[in-house]
C-alpha cells in the first residue's frame, strides 16, 4: 500500500473516491487518468433504490449518471473470474473473512473491482485502503480522506 503513492497514468477509483471525487483537495493524489469499474457502476446503481428520502434518491441519482456520463467503465470479465479466485483465497488466507452480511458484501465488490485492477494491470486509488488489506500483489494508493 502506498500512502499517496506515486502519480500513475491510469488508476481505478473505488467506489467510495468516486463518490468523495469533488471533495478531494489536490489533483495530484489521483491518477492522471481516473478509470472505474462496472463493479462501482453497479454499487451506485443502488444508492438511489435504497435511498429513505426523496433528496437523498435525486443527489445519488445525479451521481450514478454523472459517473455513467464521465467514465467508460472497465468490466468484470472472465480475466477479472479467474483474478478473483487468486484474491478470493488471498483473502481467505489472511483472515479477512467479513462476519456481518453487511460487511460481506462489501468485501466481494471490492474483491471484484480489485479482480479488474489486477487483471488490468493498474492500482487502486481509494479512501478506503483497510478495504483492499489483505489480498496478495494489488498496489493499493491511500487518497486523503476529505474533510
Amino acid at each position: 500500500m502506498t500512502p499517496s503513492g506515486p502519480r500513475h497514468q491510469h488508476g481505478i477509483l473505488d467506489t467510495s473516491t468516486l463518490i468523495l471525487l469533488t471533495q478531494i483537495e489536490s489533483p495530484e493524489h489521483l491518477p492522471l487518468e481516473p478509470l472505474i469499474t462496472t463493479i462501482t457502476l453497479a454499487e451506485l446503481s443502488v444508492g438511489p433504490l435504497v435511498a429513505t428520502d426523496d433528496n437523498e434518491r435525486v443527489a445519488r441519482q445525479a451521481h450514478l449518471q454523472q459517473a455513467e456520463a464521465d467514465f467508460t467503465p472497465l468490466p468484470f470479465d472472465a480475466d477479472a473470474a479467474r483474478t478473483f479466485g487468486r484474491i478470493a483465497a488471498s483473502l481467505r488466507r489472511s483472515g479477512r473473512k467479513a462476519k456481518a452480511k453487511v460487511k460481506a458484501k462489501a468485501r466481494a465488490y471490492d474483491a471484484m473491482i480489485a479482480a479488474i485492477a489486477l487483471g488490468s494491470g493498474h492500482p487502486i486509488y481509494t479512501c478506503n485502503p483497510d478495504d483492499f488489506a489483505g489480498i496478495d500483489e494489488l498496489t493499493v494508493v491511500a487518497i486523503p480522506v476529505p474533510h
